[in-house]
């Protein structure tokens, strides 16, 4: 989404992050390659399937899950689009 927000305010005559502000979320592997490169949130996409994996196979064992919610760190990769 990001990717083609940068795009579309570039045809749209809009510069980044002069006139608009722009930042990612995932920190895509290639948010460094985007012109400018993408400001980003990153958020532990392989702990998020860890934890999923262990509250799925609780469930399905029956036992008694761990608190309902589980908060991961993330962290905002600051680059060039803000």
């Amino acid at each position: 989404m990001a990717f083609g927000a940068l795009r579309t305010l570039r045809e749209a005559g809009r510069r980044v992050p002069e006139d608009v502000a722009v930042i990612g979320f995932d920190d895509a592997t290639i948010a460094v390659q985007a012109d400018p490169p993408l400001t980003t949130v990153f958020q532990p996409v392989e702990e998020m399937g860890r934890q999923m994996a262990r509250l799925l196979v609780a469930r399905i064992r029956g036992e008694d899950l761990p608190a309902p919610h589980i908060v991961l760190d993330t962290q905002l990769i600051h680059r060039a689009s803000a």
